[in-house]
């Protein structure tokens, strides 16, 4: 097995957005904010001042995603790999995000991203579980790039083992 990938397409990546008003900035978590959105920048630290101004600006109420929200996003999600001939590796929706590890060839990981949003809410909306006028997901998401072989099974055994307990398929 190659330890590493020489060129420059990266082999993968996995890809997280986060559902609407899930993790705000000021969380005791830490987030990422657009000035600090750098390779290795720290986490911004909590806040209850920030995270009191951005529930403020919320449309509505923050998304958790129920056991037949979070079918209808894995199958619009599988839907989108077939459809672009992505290599899907791994995926785990959980009630408050969604991974996903995927190879997309020269594509470009951002557009990725943004399909998988939009795939996944016209999902939604069409199975009648996503009524909002805005999107069910946070803006942006995360973009990691995985440039070897290793790196790629690491990420796939993270979002498939180390999410914590299997959600219940039913509710």
């Amino acid at each position: 097995m190659a330890i590493w990938n020489d060129t420059d397409i990266p082999m993968g990546y996995l890809l997280t957005f986060r559902t609407y008003g899930s993790w705000l900035h000021g969380d005791r978590r830490g987030s990422i904010d657009r000035f600090h959105n750098r390779y290795g920048a720290p986490y911004l630290g909590p806040s209850q001042i920030r995270q009191t101004h951005d529930q403020r600006l919320l449309k509505g109420e923050p998304l958790l995603l129920q056991a037949e929200q979070r079918q209808s996003v894995e199958s619009a999600v599988r839907e989108v790999c077939e459809h672009r001939c992505w290599v899907l590796h791994a995926l785990n929706v959980r009630t408050n995000h969604v991974h996903v590890v995927l190879t997309i060839g020269t594509g470009n990981p951002g557009r990725a991203l943004n399909d998988l949003k939009a795939y996944t809410t016209r999902r939604m909306r069409r199975d009648g579980l996503w009524k909002e006028q805005h999107s069910p997901w946070a803006d942006r998401g995360s973009k990691r790039y995985l440039w070897s072989e290793r790196s790629l099974v690491l990420a796939s055994d993270y979002v498939v083992n180390s999410q914590g307990d299997d959600l219940p398929k039913f509710e």
